[in-house]
């Protein structure tokens, strides 16, 4: 499989029929060594210069591409669309791109579940690519898939709210989770992976020295919308947005700017409504 993944992006019909088939595909090759540690010193920089402001450090983890231009450049990166638009089509929107962030010897994991149990989307219409800011291995607590689980729909899933997990409500599925055929989407930093939003997946702690860091891209077609009626903020990156189902924010101006800030909280307490 990653014969045809790898870096031969004329290949992206390949691509198309393995993600139908088994419901993601890895490794994606998207920036070189130098230019992804450029994006990790610009959020670490970020982190540093917020100090002890939590509020304000956790928009930045759940909105990087609003905070910091350079995410929002990541989002549109011509590798990343390319591969977005064979699976998706050309209309497509980012929903969200919130960081997921192990620290060092950190016992945080991610439960196995679908993403789209709780977003109330009108379809499936979506795919998550997973990028790797630092490197994802076994030890580190890369992604973890179940092939062609997406084949089937959301199914029951439990809300533990537990410490040690990062997903906004512990959600974990209820039904049993075959482990041994579990695919370990381990990437090198600038790497991503793709998986279809009704994929079983998790990841486990980070036994290693150094923080397990990567972005969440979830791309939808356009022509989806939320069930409850609200307009939740994204970004248009590829084709048009001719459905109007969200409210389309232009590029950040800069950097940590207050009027994205404040953003980001409205869009906060929306996404509230839907989740929770």
């Amino acid at each position: 499989m990653n014969e045809i993944i790898g870096k031969n992006c004329a290949t992206l019909d390949n691509l198309s029929q393995y993600y139908v088939q088994n419901g993601y595909f890895s490794p994606v090759d998207v920036l070189s060594n130098s230019e992804t540690r450029t994006l990790r010193d610009d959020y670490e920089s970020a982190e540093k210069e917020l100090g002890s402001d939590e509020e304000k450090l956790g928009l930045l983890r759940a909105y990087p591409n609003r905070l910091l231009p350079s995410f929002d450049a990541l989002t549109r990166n011509k590798k990343l669309v390319e591969t977005a638009r064979a699976i998706l089509g050309e209309d497509i929107l980012v929903w969200s791109t919130p960081l997921f962030i192990k620290e060092a010897e950190s016992e945080k994991i991610v439960s196995w579940h679908q993403d789209l149990t709780y977003w109330k989307l009108s379809e499936f219409k979506e795919t998550t690519c997973w990028f790797a800011i630092s490197d994802a291995t076994k030890k580190s607590g890369c992604m973890k898939f179940i092939p062609a689980s997406h084949k089937t729909k959301i199914v029951p899933h439990n809300d533990t709210y537990s410490k040690n997990n990062l997903l906004s409500r512990g959600q974990e599925i209820a039904v049993e989770v075959e482990e041994d055929k579990a695919f370990y989407a381990e990437l090198h930093a600038g790497q991503a992976s793709f998986h279809h939003g009704l994929l079983f997946h998790g990841s486990g702690c980070n036994q290693t020295n150094d923080r397990r860091i990567g972005s969440a891209i979830r791309y939808i077609s356009a022509s989806m919308k939320q069930e409850t009626g609200v307009k939740p903020l994204v970004t248009q990156v590829s084709g048009e947005d001719k459905f109007k189902n969200f409210k389309v924010a232009p590029p950040p101006e800069g950097r940590l700017l207050t009027e994205e800030f404040e953003r980001c909280r409205e869009d906060k307490e929306l996404k509230k409504k839907l989740l929770f």
